[in-house]
């Protein structure tokens, strides 16, 4: 099943004892949910770890003391009825249910769309969640995991992971590099282990953006790094993982930035830190559909650049080389793609 991008709860006010309320939370915050419906007599559970405490008080959802919406159990077909009661009164509606064959889950959704009131349901299994995501090709807002056992919370895991995007990525034609004295560059560290072939978009001007590979390789100098990406010059500019470019100079710890592979699939990666120091430059220029475009690199043979069949370091680097980019009409406004003529030397 791939990413429903859907909202995600894992519930615990379920669960008869204390004990495996607690395991549940404990368990869901372990395998990185961060939507957790307790019970009102659980507020110490908070104090487990940082995340949203959803707090059921009797029919009620309450986030730090705010109304959120309301819970719709549902035993038989005509408390579907009682539903229409919440609609643009409720931000949400979390719906409950030990027998879903009895709800027109069709007719639910119908009723709540365009009210501003979101439906929640419970599911206790991929496959009813499957199913609740997709009911009227836009199927519910949200799912809320209701089990029993917390250690089948990893099933659930695709649940969150959003479909792989991908990026059109195309060869750029290296027309020169020489060095350009020093400056200061950015390593960006990631809290992720990144693959071989797979970096960062970076480059002097957005409308092309060359994939920068992480240091996931051993050299002869230094053993691999695969969470970091030496990315270049703190001026250039970096995708980020909301789609809008950073300057590199702005990436710090807990940044989301977009890991991208030599096939253009992407990921989200977060920052953990991002290291300037002052190191010997190199200007690298390079050709695609008669245009040139720049970017400036670390001059050091550890800086890999991603092509079609691997990687080239920019040691090796000569005049006529292939390496990967992304490139984009128009220009930049404060990271957003922006429909107007933008020149960038």
């Amino acid at each position: 099943m791939s990413g429903t991008g859907k909202i995600v709860w894992v519930r615990a006010d379920h669960l008869p004892s204390a004990a495996e309320r607690k395991r549940m939370v404990t368990s869901a915050l372990e395998a990185g949910y961060a939507d957790i419906v307790i019970r009102e007599e659980d507020a110490a559970l908070q104090r487990v770890g940082r995340y949203c405490a959803i707090v059921r008080k009797g029919d009620g959802l309450y986030v730090e003391g705010r109304r959120l919406g309301a819970v719709l159990t549902v035993r038989e077909a005509k408390d579907v009825e009682g539903a229409s009661r919440f609609k643009g009164k409720e931000e949400a509606v979390l719906v409950e249910s030990h027998d879903w064959k009895v709800i027109p889950l069709e007719n639910l959704i119908a009723e709540f769309q365009g009210t501003g009131t979101k439906v929640i349901a419970s599911c206790a299994s991929v496959e009813e969640a499957k199913l609740f995501a997709a009911t009227l090709e836009s199927g519910v807002d949200g799912l809320a995991i209701t089990i029993g056992d917390p250690a089948g919370l990893g099933r659930f895991s695709e649940l969150r992971r959003p479909e792989v995007a991908t990026i059109e990525l195309v060869e750029a034609t290296v027309k020169g590099v020489r060095p350009v004295s020093v400056g200061d560059r950015v390593c960006v560290d990631t809290c992720s282990l990144l693959r071989v072939g797979e970096g960062m978009l970076v480059g002097s001007q957005s409308a092309c953006l060359f994939l920068v590979q992480s240091e996931s390789m051993d050299s002869h100098y230094v053993a691999s790094r695969p969470f970091r990406v030496n990315a270049g010059a703190v001026h250039a500019y970096v995708l980020g993982a909301d789609g809008r470019t950073k300057y590199l100079s702005e990436v710090k710890g807990g940044t989301e930035l977009l890991a991208v592979d030599s096939e253009g699939r992407t990921r989200p990666v977060v920052v953990g830190r991002a290291k300037v120091e002052v190191r010997p430059l190199l200007l690298l220029e390079a050709e695609v559909s008669g245009r040139t475009y720049t970017t400036v690199l670390q001059n050091a043979e550890t800086i890999r650049l991603c092509t079609r069949d691997g990687s080239i370091s920019v040691s090796d680097l000569k005049e006529g080389d292939k390496v990967l980019v992304r490139l984009e009409e128009g220009g930049r406004h404060f990271g957003h793609a922006v429909k107007e003529s933008v020149v960038e030397r």
